[in-house]
This record gives C-alpha cells, sequence and structure tokens, in this order.
C-alpha cells in the first residue's frame, strides 16, 4: 500500500539531511544547500497532505520543514555572500 513509498520517501530524505550534515561537519561546500533541498523536498512531501488531512504528524513535518528550510536559506546565504 501506501507505506513503502512514504518509508522509501522518508529514508531517502534522512539519507539527504545525514550526507547534509556530513558536509556542513566537515566544513565541505554545499551542505547547507543540500539540508535546503531535503527540507523543501520534506515540506513538498507533508505540506498538501497536512493540508487536506489536518492530521498531526503532516501538520508537525510540515512546520519543521518550513522552519528547516528558513534556516538552511539563511546558512547558505551566509555561506555564500559571508554575513
Amino acid at each position: 500500500g501506501r507505506s513503502v513509498p512514504s518509508l522509501v520517501a522518508g529514508a531517502s530524505i534522512g539519507a539527504v539531511y545525514w550526507y547534509a550534515g556530513e558536509r556542513i561537519r566537515k566544513n565541505e561546500s554545499y551542505g547547507h544547500e543540500l539540508a535546503l533541498v531535503a527540507s523543501t523536498l520534506l515540506l513538498g512531501a507533508m505540506g498538501p497532505k497536512a493540508i487536506r488531512t489536518r492530521a498531526p504528524v503532516p501538520l508537525v513535518m510540515s512546520v519543521l520543514g518550513t522552519g528547516s528550510a528558513a534556516y538552511y536559506s539563511k546558512k547558505a546565504y551566509e555561506d555564500r555572500y559571508g554575513f
């Protein structure tokens, strides 16, 4: 049913977050950008479901995706322009 695609999507987004975290930890380039991509994917996957169902898990995941996208946007901007 729906659980396999959801599991694959969740694991994939988690893997991108992990890889981004490793790049950030090692002070390598594009770590914050990758985390921003993962956050955007999370929001894109959960946002419509949160709006449609108003279920607690999609709502919380959407809020976390929005917050982390804002944070990583700021960090990526700071990395690029030095602010």
